[in-house]
C-alpha cells in the first residue's frame, strides 16, 4: 500500500512479480550442454521441442487457474542427450478430473506437433549410408511414426544401408522418445494423468499391467528399463485420488485421450538404443 498524491489517498499497487533467475539460468545451461551434446541445430531443435512440452502443460494449467511455475530445464552436460528434459511445478490438488486430463494431453500433444515437422525436416537433411562404416556410432531403434518418416522421405532402404542422423533428425528423435516417456501410462506421468481421466479409480489396475509389461520387455530384450521401472515404483504407479472421482470425461475428452494413448504406440521405442 502506497500513499499517492495525485489522489490524495492510499491505494494498493499490485507487486512485480519478480524475473524468474532460476528458470532462465537453467534453460541457459541447458543451451550450453545441448549445445555441446550435439551443435547448434540440435540445442535449437530439441529445446523446442521440449519448450512446447512444457508451455502446453503450463499454458493450460493456467488457463483453468490451476497454480504452476513456469519450466526448469534440467541440463546434463556430457551425455548424448545433453539434458534430462524440463519440468514444471504444478498443485494437483487444486484440480478437477476433466482440468488434470487437460493439462496432462496438452503437453504430449503440443511436443509431438513441433517434433514431427523438425523430425521430418532433418531426415531430410540426412544421408543414407552403409552399415557399419562409422566405427563407435550408435544405433538407435526406431519407433512406428520414426520409421514411417524415414521411409516417407528416403523410401525403403536398400539391405546394409542405413540412415546417418543430421542433428536435427536425432534432435526429432530424442523429443520422440522423451513424448513417450511421458505418455506411459502409470502414476502422476502426462499417460497416468490421461488414464486416470478416463478411467478413474479403475487406472491403477491398468497401470500396474503396464508396469509390469515394461518388467517383462527388460527382461527379455533391453535390461534398461529396469531403471525406469524401479523410478517408477519409488514414485508410486497409482494415480492420487481427486475429490471429483466419480466424474467422468465428456465424449470429446474421450476420444482426444484415446488417441494420445494411441499416440505413445506411435513414439515409443522397445529398443532405443543398441
Amino acid at each position: 500500500m502506497t500513499f499517492d498524491p495525485a489522489e490524495k489517498a492510499w491505494v494498493v499497487r499490485p507487486r512485480r512479480k519478480p524475473f524468474p533467475t532460476l528458470h532462465a539460468l537453467l534453460f541457459l545451461l541447458t543451451v550450453g550442454s545441448t549445445i555441446l551434446a550435439g551443435g547448434f541445430a540440435y540445442s535449437f531443435s530439441l529445446l523446442g521441442i521440449l519448450l512446447a512440452h512444457e508451455m502446453g502443460h503450463y499454458l493450460t494449467a493456467r488457463r483453468h487457474g490451476i497454480p504452476a511455475t513456469l519450466p526448469y530445464f534440467l541440463p546434463l552436460p556430457s551425455t548424448i542427450f545433453g539434458t534430462m528434459g524440463a519440468v514444471i511445478k504444478m498443485d494437483g490438488r487444486k484440480a478437477t478430473r476433466r482440468q488434470l486430463f487437460d493439462v496432462g494431453v496438452a503437453g504430449p500433444l503440443a511436443g509431438v506437433v513441433v517434433a514431427i515437422p523438425i523430425t521430418w525436416f532433418g531426415i531430410r537433411l540426412s544421408s543414407v549410408v552403409f552399415e557399419g562404416g562409422f566405427a563407435g556410432a550408435l544405433s538407435l531403434g526406431d519407433s512406428i511414426l520414426f520409421s514411417a518418416l524415414q521411409r516417407l522421405v528416403h523410401g525403403p532402404l536398400p539391405e546394409g544401408q542405413t540412415l546417418l542422423l543430421h542433428p536435427m533428425a536425432f534432435a526429432g528423435w530424442a523429443g520422440l522418445y522423451v513424448t513417450a516417456l511421458n505418455l506411459v501410462p502409470v502414476g502422476q506421468l502426462d499417460g497416468g494423468h490421461v488414464l486416470y481421466g478416463l478411467f478413474g479409480a479403475r487406472a491403477a489396475r491398468i497401470s500396474l499391467v503396464a508396469l509390469v509389461g515394461f518388467a517383462l520387455l527388460a527382461i527379455s530384450t533391453y535390461r534398461y528399463w529396469l531403471v525406469f521401472v524401479f523410478l517408477i515404483l519409488f514414485f508410486g504407479y497409482r494415480h492420487p485420488p481427486m475429490l471429483d472421482e466419480d466424474v467422468g470425461l465428456d465424449p470429446k475428452r474421450m476420444w482426444i485421450g484415446a488417441a494420445t494413448l494411441a499416440l505413445f504406440l506411435l513414439v515409443f521405442t522397445p529398443i532405443p538404443i543398441r
